[in-house]
């Protein structure tokens, strides 16, 4: 992973779009504009880390403070390197950190995506939820298979 620069945005952008799609189409919510636009007006650099792989671009992932804790946001990884392990150590990276800084950290997925069952694995729980959203929620030290012993909110 290295910092994102303002100049990331575009590809971050894209990528959200295409990983996004599916998602988005089953729920009957997809826009072209809106999807990339979403990522522009949220998107901060200073939060956010490209992921690379083998020197190229892979995806990002943005970790933001909040008063509460931290938002673990635009998460994607290029299709072709998902189910490899590759989000698994980069969120396994980042919630090292926030452990250690005894942080909670806050999420948010589609209803029906695949990823929900990578951050089950990871000790988020679900907060709450709606027709689109599922908000989840980690505690410090809730490694991974910690979910299955936590009761689910929601």
């Amino acid at each position: 992973m290295r910092p994102a620069r303002p100049a990331d945005v575009e590809a971050i952008a894209e990528l959200r779009a295409v990983v996004m799609r599916p998602g988005l189409e089953r729920l009957g919510r997809y826009d072209e504009h809106r999807v990339r636009q979403r990522l522009r007006d949220g998107f901060c650099a200073q939060h956010t880390s490209v992921i690379t792989s083998a020197g190229d671009f892979a995806g990002s992932v943005a970790l933001r403070p909040s008063e509460t804790g931290h938002w673990l946001e635009h998460f994607y990884l290029a299709p072709a390197l998902q189910g490899r392990g590759l989000g698994s150590v980069v969120l396994g990276t980042l919630l090292g950190r926030t452990d250690a800084s005894g942080h909670l950290v806050r999420l948010n997925v589609l209803q029906g995506s695949r990823a929900r069952h990578l951050y089950e694995r990871h000790g988020f729980t679900v907060e709450r939820q709606d027709a689109i959203d599922v908000f989840m929620l980690r505690s410090p030290g809730a490694g991974p298979g910690a979910s299955a012993n936590r009761t689910t909110v929601g």
